[in-house]
């Protein structure tokens, strides 16, 4: 039972593959020169060419301020027919997929995948496993959520790992490249973990497989594509691995996120009693172990403060997400992650005592306006 539900917030080790704002646009400026008198003092004549001077230069001025306002609006209309173009070209390939997503709803990796296909306004049926048969995946050799699989015409593709299915439907939105050409683009590979436990990865998950106008078109730059990879991997690598021991803290909170595992999930009956206290007891003791290994603090809350900081920080304050204007593949990552403690006391808690509402709120308020 332990290691079924372990699955649903999952504490373990991944291997870590370390890799590694758009720039302000400078509009033109008008200067205003005037002419001068002699030393003694404007004449007529000087009084005149003063007066047409000054006549000039608020002409020029007008000029410059309506060139301005002109390459300003040019600029913002241009940059809203790009989206525009690229959300009719989104909105015109996700039409050809049709994705169903196997899930625990509770497991934070499925959260992100969800929070990708829901901000990108991609339709997708929901399958939940059980976590103790997983009857519903007996197809795939590879036996971890998400599974998304991935009807385009004649093909069907399974894509395995959160961060493979976001990377590889993003990179197929942006570039149009055929789904199964861009899936070889992250073969998986066996290697063996910190606890000498053979476990599949994939390489290049954290990129998108775009040409440089692609990248160019949606990053602006390579500092906000590496920032975002990086953000991805952070919460891949760390802040998920938080999840568990906040949650399962206190014999009490243990037993509430089994409450509301039981609810959400597919158990049976019997299953679902049995979870509720077996499993709950379980993964309290098991979190203990987590936080030794993840090197936690004694109360782990300061971690899970410390990394919603962190992440506040790295957005910043002159932006509303770490995407600029909208979010980007890390703000969905990290709202995915945190989203699963929605409704428990670590979940009120992170809101109370760190600076990561607004943000939260606005991620939550931008997948809720996503066109439908």
């Amino acid at each position: 039972m332990a290691h079924a539900v372990r699955a649903l917030w999952p504490g373990g080790l991944a291997l870590t593959w370390r890799l590694g704002g758009r720039p302000a646009l400078g509009l033109p400026t008008q200067s205003r020169a005037g002419l001068t008198g002699a030393a003694g003092g404007p004449g007529p004549a000087a009084t005149t060419r003063k007066g047409g001077a000054r006549l000039l230069g608020a002409a020029a001025l007008a000029l410059g301020g309506a060139l301005g306002l002109y390459h300003t609006a040019r600029w913002h209309l241009r940059a809203q027919n790009l989206r525009a173009d690229l959300s009719a070209a989104q909105l015109s390939l996700s039409s050809r997929l049709q994705l169903t997503l196997y899930q625990y709803k509770t497991c934070p990796f499925c959260s992100k995948v969800r929070a990708f296909l829901d901000f990108h306004a991609l339709p997708y049926q929901v399958v939940e496993v059980n976590p103790v048969r997983r009857a519903e995946i007996k197809f795939s050799s590879y036996r971890k959520v998400p599974i998304l699989l991935a009807q385009e015409g004649d093909s069907l593709q399974q894509l395995n790992d959160s961060s493979v299915i976001i990377s590889a439907l993003k990179t197929y939105l942006v570039s149009g490249q055929p789904l199964e050409d861009i899936i070889t683009y992250y073969p998986p590979m066996k290697a063996v973990n910190d606890q000498g436990k053979e476990v599949t990865e994939f390489c290049n998950k954290y990129w998108l497989m775009l040409d440089e106008k692609e990248a160019q078109r949606m990053y602006g730059g390579k500092e906000a594509r590496t920032e975002e990879m990086k953000w991805r991997q952070w919460a891949d690598d760390w802040l998920v691995h938080l999840i568990s021991p906040n949650v399962y803290r206190t014999p009490t909170e243990a037993l509430a996120s089994f409450d509301y595992i039981v609810k959400e999930g597919n158990f049976g009956t019997v299953e679902g009693a049995m979870a509720k206290y077996m499993g709950a007891a379980a993964m309290y003791f098991i979190s203990k172990r987590l936080k030794s290994r993840h090197r936690l603090q004694d109360d782990v809350r300061e971690d899970l403060y410390e990394a919603a900081n962190k992440w506040v920080a790295a957005v910043g304050k002159d932006r509303p997400f770490m995407g600029g204007q909208r979010p980007n593949l890390a703000d969905l990552a990290v709202y995915g992650v945190l989203r699963v403690m929605e409704g428990l006391e670590a979940f009120d808690d992170l809101m109370r005592h760190t600076h990561i509402q607004p943000w939260y709120l606005r991620v939550e308020k931008a997948i809720a306006e996503a066109p439908q």
